[in-house]
């Protein structure tokens, strides 16, 4: 089971932040936090049903993690362990998720997918984005993986879609002269691209594309 606390400051004052294994009572608080992160045009059929969360704790609760401000379930972040072939990186969200529900779980496998994370939107300035991917690394060295790793959404794409390729957007905000929501996030958390994936998820906002970044076990090898 993982449990970590830790102090984070906000408005003058350090708030306590608790990190741990999400169960079957936080499931209600979990689809609601998933509501209020992805309102639309993002798809209401993506967002987490029962039966998904009760797999993620079934199946590989190392990767269901959730995060507590002052009592008050504020975010979250799921993931699966796959055998991932470097030489063949490209796949869908669908694909390598099992739409969600994670049924391809493998326990054999050496990389961490990050299947989602979501925080709540009145909670983000404390950077519990960061803290539960953090977490996650923190579960790649426990369990000796290899890699964590995940399509990162491009939800700034589509206003610059007209003028730019999906592969100069990406160089842009890589390099840092443009910004994007999602990726330049991952890049603070220590994420590096891979590649490029076109059609990974029906995302409106990113033209369907993502980023495959993945994060290294600086421990492995």
């Amino acid at each position: 089971m993982y449990k970590k606390e830790q102090y984070l400051y906000a408005k003058d004052k350090n708030v306590k932040a608790k990190v741990r294994n999400y169960d079957k009572e936080d499931f209600s608080e979990l689809m609601k936090i998933q509501r209020e992160s992805f309102p639309p045009p993002f798809p209401s059929e993506l967002l987490w049903n029962e039966k998904q969360l009760q797999n993620h704790i079934t199946l590989f609760q190392d990767g269901a993690l959730c995060v507590e401000i002052d009592g008050v379930l504020a975010g979250s972040i799921t993931g699966l362990l796959v055998n991932f072939d470097p030489s063949h990186p490209r796949h869908t969200w669908e694909e390598i998720t099992d739409s969600g529900y994670i049924s391809n779980h493998d326990n054999n496998g050496k990389t961490l997918y990050v299947v989602d994370i979501c925080v709540r939107p009145a909670y983000r300035k404390l950077n519990l984005g960061k803290l539960l991917m953090q977490s996650l690394y923190e579960t790649v060295v426990h369990l000796k993986l290899e890699r964590l790793l995940g399509g990162g959404r491009m939800p700034g794409y589509r206003e610059h879609s007209n003028n730019l390729s999906p592969q100069e957007y990406v160089e842009r905000v890589v390099e840092g002269s443009m910004y994007d929501p999602v990726i330049s996030f991952l890049l603070r958390c220590g994420r590096t691209p891979l590649e490029l994936v076109p059609n990974y998820l029906e995302d409106e906002e990113s033209c369907n594309y993502a980023l495959l970044m993945e994060w290294r076990n600086p421990f492995n090898g």
